[in-house]
């Protein structure tokens, strides 16, 4: 009996720790050299990041060129929020940048939350 109450705390605790992995919970995304979506995020990041900065410095600024997304990971929220490691081009020279964007596919809306140099 004692074993039979074991096996089942020891499934609910399970079962509690999966249900806030997708509810909240950050989870790695393993395909993302392959996967188009978040390549297109990344390449969104990038043109979004490119946009504020011209309109920011009247049309001054050094366009970034977008290389691909290196690291991902996504969080269910209203929607799905992306936090993506990038690497691009500025001026001919490699930079890593953090990006944040969140998908509402329900109201075909993507919003550039943040967009930033890599602190890692």
């Amino acid at each position: 009996m004692a074993a039979l109450i074991r096996t089942v705390a020891t499934l609910t605790t399970l079962a509690c720790v999966a249900y806030a992995a997708l509810l909240g919970g950050k989870t790695e995304v393993t395909d993302v050299k392959t996967n188009k979506e978040v390549q297109d995020l990344g390449h969104f990041s990038v043109e979004e990041h490119n946009r504020m900065m011209k309109q920011a410095l009247k049309g001054m600024a050094e366009e970034m060129k977008f290389v691909e997304v290196v690291e991902a990971q996504k969080q269910v929220v209203s929607g799905t929020k992306y936090y993506l490691k990038i690497s691009a081009t500025q001026t001919g020279r490699p930079v890593m940048f953090d990006s944040v964007v969140v998908v509402q596919p329900g109201l075909g809306s993507k919003d550039l939350l943040s967009f930033a140099p890599s602190s890692r």
